[in-house]
């Protein structure tokens, strides 16, 4: 999204699109307006995607296809 965010306060939940399996999991949180940030649950200290919410929609349509 272009801007560096502070994500300090962000409230992260694991996505609904993420396994139970203790695979590939990914951590969602809503940054209202701005968009939505993603991070690997795992590895959050690796850094932190950030979208639109247009782009977002997008990435889910696409990983859920």
């Amino acid at each position: 999204m272009g801007s560096s965010k502070d994500l300090t306060n962000a409230r992260w939940r694991k996505s609904s699109y993420s396994g139970n399996t203790g695979g590939e999991c990914i951590e969602v949180a809503d940054l209202g307006a701005p968009g939505v940030a993603l991070r690997d649950s795992k590895n959050p200290e690796v850094g932190i995607l950030t979208l639109s919410p247009e782009a977002y929609a997008a990435f889910v349509g696409y990983v859920s296809a």
